[in-house]
């Protein structure tokens, strides 16, 4: 038997190259549920995915502190009297997001204390965003929790901050590792949304369907970044029913587990392996890309013993034997390297 090892319904499978599971992903991710569209009231809250990244351009590591001082400075810089110079900012005119993604200064206050939550349309004009960022310019409306745009590589940004404001604020963003003009936004209006601890179990149950349904598409259209996230927001509204939880969870740890993989990023990767093997030991999927993740990350001996647990459930599995014989190349030249070292220093 090939991979994908047999597993739980609702698993993508990496095992091929990425090329290839984009033809057979119907074939390796299945889905977990029959997912039911039901009128129902708009969902009530932001499901905000974090502090998994959302793109390169969110990762940059110079931090904020270089972004502060750049919105704090006039963008059109005068080189006349001392008289001509602007204000200095106060410190409540910059709000910093709390995982770093970006700085948004605050323009004009908005009014009140309330903010958007999920289910709440907003009355936005936005401004700025790079070209083919795939967000909409000018006034728009958007439905934080719901809707396409927020797969895009902007949208958890544009949500996240639509998250802090207040009705009539008008804001500026500047990225890490952006270099253009800040981004503008306006949030003209919204209608009221709930918080999470407002929904019910059911509700929340709906909604992580909803989003996995919503992975499983993005991964059959090669968007793995995408669907990590919708992976991701799933999981965070499930983990917050009581335990056990519902066994949906597995099927949503070990398809973020592939994303991961796919996305290079092998320990996020053996993280989301280990939740799933926490409930199911014997789980083939998790034990192959938890072997190929470790592999990745060059300890060799841990993926030795996840790929033979495989073989050791289907001996036939032809992708498991595949990767073994891989590790077992690779321990042979890290043993050879290893020599040459010793030789060297002791020759």
């Amino acid at each position: 038997m090939e991979m994908p090892p047999g597993s739980p319904e609702g698993e993508e499978d990496t095992s091929q190259p990425q090329e290839q599971w984009k033809k057979n992903s119907r074939e390796n991710l299945d889905s977990t549920t029959q997912i039911r569209q039901q009128p129902r009231d708009p969902p009530t809250e932001i499901l905000e995915l974090c502090p998994e990244p959302i793109s390169q351009i969110l990762e940059n590591p110079q931090g904020t502190e270089k972004l502060a001082a750049e919105l704090e400075g006039d963008s059109d810089k005068s080189h006349g009297s001392a008289s001509e110079l602007p204000e200095p900012l106060q410190a409540s005119d910059l709000w910093y997001c709390p995982d770093g993604s970006f700085i948004k200064k605050i323009v004009i206050s908005g009014q009140g204390l309330d903010k958007p939550k999920l289910g709440s349309r907003c009355r936005v004009l936005v401004l700025g965003f790079p070209f083919g960022s795939g967000l909409p310019e000018g006034w728009t409306e958007l439905t934080l929790g719901i809707g396409p745009w927020r797969e895009e590589t902007w949208g958890e940004l544009l949500e996240k901050c639509l998250e802090s404001m207040c009705q009539g604020e008008e804001a500026e963003l500047q990225l890490p590792g952006h270099s253009g003009p800040p981004v503008r936004l306006t949030l003209a209006s919204f209608t009221q949304g709930r918080d999470s601890w407002e929904l019910e179990a059911s509700e929340k149950e709906a909604l992580a369907r909803e989003e996995h349904a919503q992975g499983t598409e993005l991964f059959r259209a090669g968007n793995p970044e995408g669907a990590a996230r919708c992976y991701g927001r799933a999981l965070r509204l499930l983990l917050t029913l009581p335990p056990p939880g519902p066994p949906e969870r597995t099927a949503l740890h070990a398809n973020l587990a592939a994303c991961q993989l796919l996305l290079g990023q092998p320990q996020l990767a053996v993280q989301s392996c280990d939740r799933v093997l926490e409930r199911e030991p014997g789980h083939l999927k998790a034990l192959y890309r938890r072997g190929v993740a470790q592999a990745a990350l060059g300890n060799l001996e841990k993926a030795t013993d996840d790929l033979k647990k495989v073989l050791a459930i289907d001996p036939k599995n032809r992708a498991a034997q595949e990767e073994l014989e891989k590790v077992v190349i690779q321990g042979k030249k890290q043993d050879a390297g290893l020599a040459q070292g010793l030789r060297k220093m002791f020759g």
